[in-house]
């Protein structure tokens, strides 16, 4: 049953579908019927495609739960989070942080503690904008030594030999070789 079937009592009429005009009962207790069991048809369809959605939806769903004093990361939101948290452009992060978790506000929403410039955020977030710090933040990765030169110089030298071809000119005989170079 369609939207506007459950709506107006009757099919919508388009070009490619016109219903025979025939003589029908506008009013009366038939119709006041059909209406309620309009209704209850599309209550029971609306409860079937939720209860499916509601199985779509928790196939993905996380259990998360988190502490005070843990590190997260917060989500940003694509449009405008970007400008709120100081992040743009098409390589801009999806989550920014880690932040520490102030205390935890019902089963859902966390307070974080939030640096000085973000201040005209709210600092409460639901579950889902967050996402685990595996690593503290106080620890870091030294980066290995670099060595730059203001001219370098490197060695290059044949590896293995990948392809010989030889190819006929009118005037002379040349063969050719291809070799990976490292």
């Amino acid at each position: 049953m369609s939207p506007f079937q459950a709506l107006y009592g009757r099919q919508c009429r388009t070009p490619l579908m016109w219903e025979e005009a025939g003589e029908r009962q506008f009013f009366g207790p038939a119709m006041f019927e059909e209406a309620a069991e309009n209704v209850a048809k599309v209550r029971e369809n609306l409860i079937i495609a939720q209860s499916r959605q509601k199985s779509y939806a928790d196939k993905r769903r996380r259990e998360l739960a988190f502490e005070a004093g843990e590190f997260v990361y917060l989500k940003v939101s694509p449009l405008r989070g970007t400008k709120r948290f100081h992040t743009r452009g098409k390589l801009a992060p999806r989550y920014v942080g880690p932040y520490r978790i102030k205390k935890k506000i019902g089963e859902l929403a966390y307070e974080l503690e939030l640096p000085e410039h973000l201040s005209g955020v709210h600092p409460v977030f639901h579950v889902s904008q967050l996402r685990k710090c595996l690593r503290l933040p106080d620890t870091r990765i030294s980066p290995k030594q670099v060595d730059l030169r203001d001219n370098p110089e490197y060695l290059e030298y044949p590896v293995q030999i990948v392809d010989r071809a030889r190819e006929r000119n009118k005037k002379n005989k040349d063969s050719s070789v291809q070799s990976a170079m490292e």
